[in-house]
């Protein structure tokens, strides 16, 4: 039996027609092979022309980085504020960071820093909402609550939507869990109203296990390497299509089958997933942790033809000693937490990220985004921790032709509020997507509601 997505039942031999619809739409599809065949001739394979950036590499920091830890330290607020770190000078006069970032310290000239990001919620799956729409509709609470309105579709479903089907790799594809505050999971991480059909392609990687594709299981016999050919398995599938009916979502099911198996089982599209092809040095040099190793298949993957890899640091907010598996929600021992783990590692899978991006061409043509939902509180808690803090944080921006080497916006003297240039997760996307020609004419002409706007000094 061959498990899709986390619907089980018991009807056609397992799998009732809703699970078979929902594993034929877990691609982007919808238009064939002669299409993208007739764009290439044409010479271009999206229909929206030459543009500065071809893909977005989204490193999501679930859980909240605290900006005064990191990108906006605070060195003259009082000390339950400013915290135990010293800020130190980086390639670019007058960007400091923390101590403990020295290796993106010494890459400023390669990113800029916005440093009056601003949010309207401090609840994890509100703010993850917003973060991953540029919209609250539809968001919901730890507590269950659900806001009004329908749910927009993620940034990397956007750039699925207006590219079109691709035949050798996903678009989206987003490596890390489902995004989840407790055991609630958020809302606005999928296609939303485009349709299960531009949910992200999920995959992780695991440095013990290897890739994991959660939503392809292979059981009963079948396996990447026992499977002879695609036709065995199509087979399979026809017979199941029969049994449920002929309709268009069957062609879907076929064409996504054809693709993601394609991709387990040619060898060629295979090897794009083996990080263990590369070079030793370059695995130390990404840090032979998760994340670390899956901002190198996100490279990987881009450099392959992915157009919006989104790369979750965690999928639980909360850090591994609250029960979580490492996020940035560090209410308690925040300081010994983030020296003794989170820093280093963002620190390192960051700088080797654009280093070998800018070694091997990419990096003016991919556009790298380090973010958080929110921030954390400026002033220190009893427990040694920082809280949530929607009201001003931090982001970072490389490549894809964006301008670098430069602070954006201010926080006040305690960084708790922007005092110029407030920008929302909206203005942050919209100017990522415009990078990739997806402007506001593209997002109307596509049916899209068009979030937030572009943000003038990084373009």
């Amino acid at each position: 039996m061959l498990s899709i997505g986390q619907i089980r039942t018991r009807d056609c031999r397992g799998w009732t027609r809703r699970e078979l619809l929902r594993a034929g739409m877990l691609s982007a599809v919808g238009v064939s092979l002669a299409d993208v065949l007739r764009c290439e001739a044409a010479g271009s394979t999206d229909g929206i022309g030459k543009t500065p950036a071809k893909s977005v590499i989204l490193l999501w920091l679930w859980g909240g980085p605290s900006h005064l830890d990191s990108f906006d330290m605070k060195p003259k607020a009082p000390v339950q504020y400013r915290g135990p770190y010293t800020p130190i000078a980086s390639s670019v006069p007058g960007l400091d960071v923390c101590e403990l970032l020295p290796q993106l310290a010494r890459r400023a000239h390669r990113f800029s820093i916005i440093r009056s990001m601003r949010g309207a919620s401090n609840d994890h799956g509100i703010a993850g909402t917003i973060g991953l729409t540029g919209d609250i509709a539809g968001a919901a609470s730890l507590s269950g609550q659900v806001l009004p309105g329908a749910v927009k579709p993620t940034h990397g479903s956007i750039v699925s939507k207006v590219l079109g089907f691709s035949p050798a790799i996903p678009r989206f594809l987003t490596l890390g869990g489902h995004l989840h505050q407790g055991k609630r999971a958020i809302k606005g991480e999928g296609g939303a109203g485009l349709g299960a059909m531009h949910d992200p392609f999920r995959m992780d990687y695991d440095p013990e296990h290897g890739l994991q594709i959660p939503h392809l299981k292979l059981l009963d016999g079948l396996s990447p390497s026992g499977i002879d050919s695609r036709e065995r398995l199509l087979n399979e599938v026809d017979q199941l299509a029969r049994r449920v009916d002929r309709s268009a979502d069957m062609v879907r099911l076929d064409q996504f089958y054809q693709q993601a198996f394609s991709l387990l089982t040619k060898s060629g599209a295979r090897d794009v997933f083996d990080v263990q092809r590369e070079p030793e040095t370059v695995r130390r040099r990404f840090g032979k942790f998760r994340f670390g190793q899956c901002c190198l298949l996100a490279r990987r993957l881009v450099e392959s033809g992915a157009r919006f890899v989104q790369v979750n640091w965690s999928s639980h907010v909360e850090p591994v000693e609250d029960g979580g598996d490492g996020g940035w929600d560090m209410h308690d021992r925040h300081f010994q937490q983030y020296q003794d783990r989170h820093a280093w590692m963002l620190d390192q899978a960051l700088s080797a990220l654009l280093d070998d991006l800018d070694e091997r061409g990419r990096l003016a043509d991919t556009v790298v985004v380090a973010v958080g939902e929110f921030g954390r509180t400026p002033k220190i808690n009893n427990r040694s921790g920082r809280d949530h803090w929607e009201h001003c944080y931090s982001g970072l921006v490389a490549g894809g032709g964006l301008r670098t080497g430069q602070v954006i916006g201010a926080s006040d003297r305690l960084g708790e509020y922007p005092v110029t240039k407030p920008f929302s997760a909206a203005d942050l996307f919209a100017t990522v997507l415009g990078q990739m020609g997806i402007t506001t004419t593209t997002l109307t002409t596509n049916g899209l509601l068009p979030q937030g706007t572009p943000i003038e000094e990084l373009i």
